[in-house]
Parts: C-alpha cells; sequence; structure tokens
C-alpha cells in the first residue's frame, strides 16, 4: 500500500499491528454487519497517522472489501492518510495528536450516563503524551469513574525523527498513569495472544479507568526497519518492498 501509494507511516503501522489484532479479533464486542448498534464496542486510533494498520485489520475483519485497499490516497478512496468515518468501522476522524483520547473519554462518559454496556478503547503513540490534552482527558476519565475506558500506550519510543527521551521525557509513565487514576498495567504490545489475556482480566464495569503501557517496536517484523526513526514516514522503494515482504509472510 505505502509503497504503491508513495505515502504513509509504515514504522508506527507495524508497532500496533499486533494490538489491533487482539482488539479486533477477541476482545472488541463489535459486529461489521451492525456499524451503528448503539451498544457496541469503540474503538478510537488516536495516533491516526498509523492508518494503514487500521485499513488492513478492518479489511481482514470484514468492515469492507479488501480490494479497497489497492486503492489507499487515490482519488475518490475514502482510506486517506489519517482515518475518517467515511470508513466502514472508522469511529472518528483522527491524526491531530492529543484529540483522540479526549474522543475516546467523552464516548465512554456517554455510554456510562446512557447506561449502555458498551466499552471504549483508545491507542495513542506514546510521543503524542506530550500533548497535554491528554492529562486533562486522564483527569476527567478518573474523575467520573469510567471503568468502561482503556487507554492503550503504544510505547515503542520513537516520534517522529528521534528518540522519545531527546524531544521530551515522559518518564516516569507508570507512576504518571496510577497518579492520575488508572488501574495501570504493562504487556508486549507485539505479542497479540498477550494483549488479549490482559484486556480479559479487565474490570469494565468498575469505577476506575484502565491504562495498558504496551511495550512495542516501532517497524516490528521488518529487519531494516526496526528501531529506526526514519521509517516513521520514510517510503520503500519496489526492493525494500518486496524484502519486506519475504520477512513478514511466513
Amino acid at each position: 500500500m505505502v509503497t504503491d501509494a508513495k505515502g504513509g507511516h509504515l514504522g508506527a503501522s507495524l508497532s500496533e499491528t499486533d494490538i489491533l489484532t487482539a482488539l479486533f479479533f477477541h476482545t472488541l464486542r463489535l459486529s461489521p454487519k451492525k456499524t451503528n448498534d448503539p451498544d457496541r464496542d469503540r474503538f478510537v486510533l488516536s495516533k491516526g497517522h498509523a492508518s494503514e494498520g487500521l485499513y488492513c485489520t478492518l479489511a481482514a475483519a470484514g468492515f469492507f472489501d479488501p480490494a479497497l485497499l489497492d486503492n489507499y490516497l487515490s482519488e475518490d478512496c475514502p482510506l486517506t492518510t489519517h482515518p475518517t468515518n467515511h470508513v466502514p468501522g472508522v469511529e472518528a476522524n483522527t491524526g491531530a495528536l492529543g484529540h483522540g483520547f479526549s474522543i475516546a473519554v467523552g464516548m465512554a462518559l456517554g455510554a456510562k450516563k446512557a447506561r449502555r454496556p458498551c466499552r471504549v478503547f483508545v491507542l495513542t503513540g506514546d510521543g503524542e503524551l506530550q500533548e497535554g490534552s491528554n492529562w486533562e482527558a486522564a483527569m476527567a476519565a478518573a474523575h467520573f469513574k469510567l471503568g468502561n475506558l482503556t487507554w492503550i500506550i503504544d510505547n515503542n519510543g520513537l516520534q517522529l525523527a528521534a528518540p522519545i527521551e531527546d524531544t521530551m521525557v515522559i518518564e516516569p509513565l507508570e507512576d504518571k498513569l496510577r497518579a492520575f487514576g488508572f488501574d495501570t498495567r504493562h504487556v508486549d504490545g507485539n505479542n497479540a495472544e498477550k494483549v488479549a489475556a490482559l484486556l480479559d482480566t479487565l474490570d469494565y464495569e468498575g469505577n476506575v479507568p484502565h491504562a495498558v503501557i504496551a511495550k512495542t517496536v516501532k517497524g516490528k517484523g521488518v529487519s531494516f526497519m526496526e528501531h529506526i526513526p526514519e521509517w516513521h514516514h520514510r517510503i520503500p522503494t519496489e526492493e525494500e518492498c518486496k524484502k519486506a515482504l519475504r520477512e513478514l509472510v511466513v
């Protein structure tokens, strides 16, 4: 997709793939046949630049014809660089970092007030946490006792063109999340089974919101992309694409 379209964010999409797999093929109570069900679970991809990972997951889960992936970024195709709700399965337009988590908190609060059983899951990047709006939303989530909210942090340690710590240190992250009132867990975010198993243990009917620090590798699965900041938005050549696919396809 990215090589053909000459646009996208491969590193971020590869780091989130197992998290999305756990959510859409195990955790989420969500059917592509009932996308308007008011009691459905909601998922918000706050790190909207990683849209390719979400689009591939939605296609595999039956939300739209996988053939649409071939038209990524083409004129009149709904699969744009950042996701919009013109795409089946996308709940909110995201990409302006720091907004998706606030949207998810609003969704969770609305569900609680309406006494609906739906749960809300939101995936943010770790560099995204440098945006102050996330921490305002976190305070609100704890204040309103949103046990139906799960905040998953794709903790790959890189942002745009540099390590997180060289841009703005966010550690000690676990201490901050606990201080903001979150039930905080750790998981290997590149292991879908472990992510799914952890999400099964959370108390969604309680009064404490959840935070999952998912340790991941940016560019996971492609040897020449892993841990390399430039693959945040570098476009693979045809030869690099073939090499990457050989490593990814088992």
